[in-house]
């Protein structure tokens, strides 16, 4: 879905693009305002970095895990490495299942986290980081025509940045 989203110092010139927007024939139901007071980031679609990463590290870690454990048993009954001896080769290859484990742990953490906080966020950050900021952002949603048509009138009302944005 394609959106136009013009960044407002505060609540007033939000309210005042939103009632221009609404004079120059754009329907209510295409525009949106997000920030204090109306709708947050999180409702409109505004992906959290942080909440994605979370996600991500999680999904990893439910398949590394254990693939993991498998792997560093395995290779351990293979090598037949004896790291200690009071445990016995069972024990050793519990053990190499356990550092196995715990490598799909780091893994699933730093590689599923990281691509999560790195890559999930897309576009969404600058405008969340508009938000906490205290700016507003007005959301035009519909076609190419109703766009233009709103660019135009939000470029009268000079507004702190204005893009297009896809979710």
């Amino acid at each position: 879905m394609s959106y136009l989203i013009a960044v407002v110092r505060d609540r007033i010139s939000a309210e005042e693009a939103y009632v221009a927007l609404e004079k120059g024939g754009i329907s209510t139901d295409l525009l949106t305002i997000v920030g204090q007071g109306y709708r947050s980031a999180d409702e409109f679609g505004l992906i959290d970095p942080g909440q994605q990463a979370k996600k991500q590290a999680l999904f990893m870690a439910a398949w590394l895990i254990p693939f993991g454990f498998a792997a560093g048993f395995t290779f351990n009954a293979i090598a037949h490495t004896n790291v200690f001896t009071w445990t016995g080769q069972v024990g050793n290859n519990i053990l190499g299942g356990l550092l196995g484990a715990m490598g799909g742990t780091m893994g699933s953490i730093f590689v599923g986290g990281g691509v999560g906080l790195s890559q999930g966020s897309g576009d969404a950050l600058p405008y969340r980081n508009r938000l906490q900021e205290g700016n507003y952002l007005v959301v035009v949603q519909g076609s190419t025509p109703t766009q233009n048509k709103a660019l135009s009138i939000l470029r009268e009302l000079n507004p702190l940045s204005m893009d297009e944005y896809q979710i």
